[in-house]
């Protein structure tokens, strides 16, 4: 009896509490004179600069980031329809890893009450070893799914003996037009957002994580005798 040719797939998919929180906010300032908005901004954003560095130093920020000032001018229209003065804007965006999520509600809360700060949103990451090494293990788990597949496949058919021919990454396996789009390991990124309180006060950060999901999803070929 020739080989039976056996095509599964196999996915797996595990949750686990994020290790990192990003924040991001945006340091915003305006104003009719060019001159004076760039020196206020830069006012508004040291302070916040040398508190970072300080929170790195300590341990509760892993990392921060800063983008450049971006300085732009428009000139709004009235309510008749007149052209007015300029005026000039200033941001600068900010990026802050925490390692210490209570040090995360307390600061985010602090700088929120700050004049031209705007807080953004929250990311929920983990640590590239701990993705690495979760991502191996959600494959081979995956793999495991595909290979008992097979044999549970070869098995109704009254077949003892299953080899492996081919495995890839899902949509691999069929050859699609675009093999550059077939997905490999997966992580979802919980968010969470800042959203101000009924009484108008500091933004209230709401602090509760969802676990971040990775998945993996495999093709596989198998021979069956």
């Amino acid at each position: 009896m020739s080989d039976v040719v056996i095509t599964v797939r196999g996915e797996h998919e595990t949750r686990i509490a994020p290790e990192r929180a990003v924040a991001h906010l945006t340091i915003r300032a305006e104003g009719p004179e060019r001159g004076a908005v760039v020196e206020r901004i830069s006012a508004l954003t040291e302070p916040i600069r040398d508190d970072l560095a300080a929170r790195k130093t300590a341990g509760t920020v892993a990392e921060w980031t800063s983008q450049r000032v971006s300085v732009w001018s428009e000139r709004p229209w009235s309510n008749e329809g007149r052209r007015l003065a300029p005026v000039h804007y200033a941001t600068v965006d900010f990026s802050v890893t925490f390692t210490d999520f209570a040090v995360l509600s307390w600061w985010a809360g602090d700088v929120a009450e700050r004049e031209g700060v705007q807080l953004g949103w929250i990311e929920w990451k983990l640590t590239p070893e701990t993705r690495a090494s979760v991502e191996r293990s959600v494959a081979t788990e995956a793999v495991g799914v595909a290979v008992a597949r097979a044999a549970a496949y070869a098995g109704a058919l009254g077949l003892a003996d299953v080899a492996a021919l081919e495995i890839a990454d899902l949509g691999l396996l069929g050859r699609p037009e675009r093999p550059e789009m077939a997905p490999g390991p997966r992580m979802m990124v919980a968010k969470a957002s800042f959203a101000a309180d009924a009484g108008g006060g500091a933004p209230a950060v709401q602090l509760q994580p969802e676990d971040i999901v990775i998945s993996a999803a495999v093709e596989a070929r198998f021979a069956a005798r």
